[in-house]
């Protein structure tokens, strides 16, 4: 196939574009070229989207499909616009920040959307409305010729954020020493291989799959996450679980960024965005690799990046100590206070 992807040098776009090409396809990206190297066998066109005549470079040229992941409503709109006569086929990337509510456990493609972004460009509140704009440019550029992908949370090597390597790497820093978590052990945890998205995109694509689907992990929860985490990263020390009040009140950050516990939801109005159905995609041939294999592969990426380096998501090791130590003065004062 001729595939044309929008994108293709950051870390899902280029897992794409490295498995197109070893299936044999020919893959043009279409970027910036500033984010990072294109996958070795690729063509990268050099186009700035956010400037006119961005598709000047490839309007004379035919696709079988075109990948596009962008967020952007208006890059959206203008790349469906020039490639709909172009390319026979389109994927776009969207999320499950779609859907208007969180809190429906299982819930499928068929629940509601949020209202469409009525302005050209996102910002981080704005995300889902804005993938709900981007969705119905494709839609209706594309047709029946369309696969939406809504993915969940990604994880697996080359995970910058850091959110699906936090526990795996902090079990694999230091083995023996408490690790600080919420007490949130029930809760939803559904993490997919990047990989896994890709061939399932790459899958559809080949075989002109059409209509839209949730490309996300099999349903489980955080104590599971956790424990896999533990297991692969060798952690024998003991398991630290705070409530998450006890945590907020301390400035512990929640779901990602610095000093955060990672895969942790303050908001009960979000207690399903990880527990989401895939019954229809797996249906349509998605496959998922054991949790256990993605995360061997991604602490060995995380070691490759530094178990000790400042993350992006994570405690430090100093502030994980401060806060076990506070807790534990915590606990102590109250069974004191209780004896008295």
């Amino acid at each position: 196939m001729d595939l044309l992807i929008l994108g293709g040098t950051q870390w899902l776009g280029r897992t794409l574009a490295a498995e197109a090409v070893a299936r044999g396809h020919r893959v043009t990206c279409l970027a910036r070229g500033e984010a990072g190297e294109p996958a070795p066998g690729t063509e990268l066109v050099v186009a700035d989207r956010s400037l006119p005549g961005a598709y000047d470079a490839v309007a004379d040229r035919d696709w079988d499909a075109v990948i596009d992941v962008t967020r952007e409503p208006v890059f959206a709109r203008e790349a469906a616009a020039a490639l709909a006569s172009r390319a026979g086929r389109a994927v776009f990337v969207s999320t499950g920040n779609v859907y208007a509510r969180h809190d429906v456990a299982g819930a499928d493609e068929d629940a509601d959307l949020r209202e469409p972004l009525d302005a050209d460009r996102s910002t981080p509140e704005t995300y889902g409305e804005a993938k709900v704009a981007c969705e119905a440019a494709y839609r209706a550029a594309f047709g029946d010729r369309l696969l939406m992908v809504r993915s969940g949370l990604i994880g697996g090597p080359g995970d910058h954020s850091g959110r699906t390597g936090a526990y795996v790497a902090r079990a694999a820093r230091d083995p023996q020493a408490p690790m600080l978590v919420p007490a949130i052990a029930d809760a939803a945890a559904q993490v997919i291989d990047v990989r896994d998205l890709a061939a399932f995109i790459l899958d559809g694509a080949e075989h002109g799959l059409a209509g839209t689907f949730n490309a996300v992990g099999d349903r489980s929860t955080f104590g599971a996450f956790l424990e896999a985490s533990r297991s692969v990263g060798g952690h024998e020390g003991e398991v630290v679980a705070v409530p998450g009040d006890w945590l907020e009140s301390h400035g512990v950050n929640e779901w990602s960024g610095p000093e955060s516990l990672a895969l942790w939801i303050i908001d009960p109005t979000w207690s399903a965005f990880q527990d989401r159905s895939n019954a229809r995609a797996v249906a349509a041939g998605l496959r998922l690799r054991p949790l256990e294999q993605t995360l061997a592969d991604l602490l060995a990426w995380e070691r490759e990046q530094g178990l000790e380096r400042e993350r992006g998501t994570g405690l430090s090791a100093a502030r994980e100590a401060e806060l076990i130590a506070e807790w534990r003065r915590g606990v102590v004062m109250a069974e004191h206070a209780t004896m008295v």
